[in-house]
């Protein structure tokens, strides 16, 4: 819809993982040198984990697009299988055909592995959302990296996931899979610099000329509420184009984003403590009472020492001053809202 407007052959930040528009940061090729180490060198069991939205399985598609015939590669991206199905997926994603049983399916991946092996050639597992994995399965991988050789291993095994994944394999009873981790690697989230960076090679990557497009105000926005995870980047930047174009607007400013930002519900709630919502109260009833703060009166409205110690502040929009709408719940009395306007600190 904005491409011809902004003179772009291709939307610059969908969703979708495609490997063309992969950024790589330090932090990503660092990642990619372990994967592509650990493939070459036959290490075994790589770990990889990064927070939602920072791109993983785009770095797995990548990885698999890039390796060369001579490695067969499985892709598992819903690891929520019962033992039966996970070995009937792995049969298909091999190229195997299907046995009428696991220990027959054990037996022709063997043959499988080392035959591929004394030709030179590479087998790999991926299994992406790997924090999801059931702890049978999580048995069966362990197992599954029992085939080797005096030297090296004859399956590599990339498990991918969120950071949980590290808590799952910190458990006892998987210490012996924790064990065989030969590799661990993370994604890490953009800083404001990298922000910027992405943004602009994304805009060239769609056939953008333009790549001040983005303004240096409304990069430094996009970074702060999406906190460096490229799929909130990309989720702010795509809204905002639309809205650039449905204003006609040459460049996509911070008020722009700022609109995003309300529209997409991101603005992150602040925390504060007792002592902040009784100043801010304190501040509302001397404003409603003239001569109050004179006559050194008592503030109509005290908080108990009940009241739960963190209040949540959540930031309306405006031009010239910042709106906050407190909570707050006493134990023994009825909740009630209080709408206090203060200025800009």
């Amino acid at each position: 819809m904005y491409q011809q407007f902004y003179n772009l052959r291709d939307i610059p930040f969908s969703l979708a993982p495609d490997p063309a528009y992969l950024f790589r940061t330090e932090s990503l090729l660092e990642v990619m040198a372990n994967l592509q180490y650990g493939i070459e060198s036959g290490k075994g069991l790589v770990v990889v984990t990064g927070e939602v939205g920072t791109g993983k399985t785009t770095v797995l598609r990548s990885l698999l697009q890039s390796l060369d015939r001579s490695v067969l590669s499985a892709y598992i991206f819903n690891p929520l299988l019962s033992t039966e199905e996970f070995f009937d997926l792995l049969a298909s994603e091999f190229r195997l055909k299907p046995q009428p049983s696991k220990a027959a399916m054990l037996r022709l991946l063997g043959y499988v592995l080392m035959s591929r092996h004394t030709q030179g050639m590479r087998t790999v597992l991926v299994i992406d959302e790997a924090h999801l994995l059931p702890a049978h399965l999580l048995e069966e991988i362990r197992l599954l990296s029992n085939f080797e050789t005096n030297r090296e291993k004859l399956l590599q095994i990339i498990l991918c996931g969120q950071p949980e994944l590290h808590d799952v394999l910190v458990q006892p009873e998987l210490r012996q899979l924790k064990q065989r981790i030969s590799l661990k690697c993370q994604i890490k989230i953009f800083t404001e610099r990298e922000t910027g960076e992405y943004i602009r090679w994304r805009l060239r990557v769609a056939g953008g000329r333009d790549e001040n497009l983005f303004t240096t105000e409304a990069i430094r926005m996009i970074h702060h509420f999406s906190g460096g995870i490229p799929r909130l980047i990309n989720n702010i930047c795509d809204n905002a184009l639309l809205s650039g174009f449905s204003e006609e607007s040459p460049c996509i400013t911070q008020s722009i984003i700022g609109d995003v930002i309300d529209l997409l519900d991101l603005a992150p709630m602040t925390v504060a403590s007792p002592q902040t919502v009784e100043a801010i109260l304190d501040e509302q009833e001397r404003r409603a009472t003239p001569g109050a703060a004179k006559m050194n009166q008592a503030p109509i409205k005290q908080i108990p020492q009940s009241t739960p110690k963190v209040r949540y502040i959540r930031p309306a929009p405006v031009q010239d001053e910042s709106k906050f709408t407190i909570e707050t719940e006493q134990e023994e009395a009825p909740r009630f809202f209080a709408r206090v306007k203060v200025l800009k600190r």
